[in-house]
């Protein structure tokens, strides 16, 4: 008997345009009194960051914010976070903001309370077991993007210093208590935000759909979320008001993050070290390398993508949906090859060690190798 898996389901959510004023019972429910908002630098001084922090503050819940999270943030970011978490007592997150700024909430409300490096908690065996689960703090996660679904999460990536290694950080007390996924929130995202955080949601529901492992959940969950992505992101692209497009290219990135509890893949396991290396916006390399790694997996996975392609009522099989994946992309302005990222071709060797030890490559559908790996990176660069 070969079906066999561990599977989790998220958390409350709570969806739908406005809901950021539910904000103060949101943190209520989590029990926060005095919660710490950590965001990105990029939003910090934005209106819709101080329009939380103004609902927090009526709500006599302070107004205290951490932004020194960068776009690949690294342990010295987290170690900056816990500092202002402890300087101000707080009992509590506010995750605020896009991939970056809701993995770095999630890992100071767990980290603040541990005695071990962060290192120690790499998704790795049991490693989660070393934590006091006891001192993790509670966590509320806003979007405001639509793409990596970390809101719904129960892991942070980090990225080390010394040696450019994007790690995953897990423990199922990462996943936030509440949810506010407030489309609203993502109206005022740029053109190259909207379609790669859109294209990372896609990355994720289609390595999940392809991946060998038994998750029959997740794999209709995955499913129906690149159909979302195909209808509705375009919209949210040219259109950046359209509500009910960036509701359901919202949903779609929830959906993404819970079905790739099923596995991920070689678009990942490739974009991680660039992202460290290059520090390159992770959703937009995941779009970059999405077809190559399509065709290195198609003999495993062809009979699987035309059942797709059939529901997403694209014609054509397998070819259909590679002609779909690389319209749709022209028409969110994705570079075709990483090199328009600022990535060249001398580090091909380091990167595909990289690549070769992230644990991504698990759930590749066909076996991953140093040949393999280093000709899609010639393929994508």
């Amino acid at each position: 008997m070969k079906l066999f898996g561990n599977w989790s389901y998220p958390t409350s959510i709570r969806f739908g345009a406005g809901r950021i004023q539910e904000l103060p019972e949101a943190c209520a429910a989590a029990g926060m009194k005095n919660p710490l908002l950590v965001t990105d630098r990029g939003l910090a001084d934005l209106p819709v960051t101080q329009k939380a922090l103004d609902i927090l503050d009526a709500a006599r819940l302070g107004r205290a914010m951490f932004s020194g999270v960068d776009s690949n943030p690294t342990e010295a970011s987290l170690d900056a976070g816990i500092a202002a978490y402890d300087a101000g007592r707080h009992d509590g997150v506010v995750a605020f903001g896009g991939g970056s700024g809701l993995d770095l909430g999630k890992l100071v409300a767990f980290m603040a309370g541990q005695n071990r490096p962060v290192w120690d908690f790499e998704d790795v065996d049991d490693w989660w077991m070393r934590a006091d689960a006891a001192a993790i703090a509670p966590i509320v996660a806003v979007p405001t993007t639509a793409g990596t679904g970390s809101e719904v999460g129960r892991a942070g990536v980090l990225t080390n210093s010394q040696t450019h290694r994007k790690k995953i950080i897990f423990h199922p007390k990462i996943l936030p208590s509440v949810v506010i996924a407030d489309p609203e929130l993502t109206v005022g995202m740029p053109k190259p935000i909207t379609a790669g955080t859109g294209m990372d949601a896609f990355a994720h529901c289609l390595e999940a759909y392809c991946s060998p492992h038994y998750h029959p959940m997740s794999q209709g969950i995955a499913l129906e979320g690149m159909r979302l992505v195909r209808e509705w992101l375009p919209l949210a692209y040219t259109n950046a008001t359209d509500l009910e497009a960036r509701a359901h290219v919202m949903s779609a990135a929830m959906m993404g993050a819970v079905a790739f509890q099923k596995g991920l893949g070689a678009i990942h396991a490739l974009s991680h070290p660039i992202g460290a290396v290059y520090n390159t916006h992770h959703g937009m390399t995941n779009a970059v390398v999405l077809p190559p790694v399509l065709l290195l997996n198609r003999p495993a996975i062809e009979d699987r993508i035309v059942w797709a392609a059939d529901y997403m009522g694209i014609a054509g099989g397998f070819d259909g949906f590679l002609d779909f994946v690389m319209l749709m992309r022209a028409g969110l302005s994705v570079p075709d090859k990483l090199s328009e990222l600022g990535v060249s071709t001398d580090r091909i060797d380091e990167l595909t060690t990289m690549a070769l030890e992230d644990p991504s490559c698990g759930g590749n559908p066909v076996p991953l190798t140093r040949d393999n790996v280093a000709q899609l990176y010639w393929a994508c660069i």
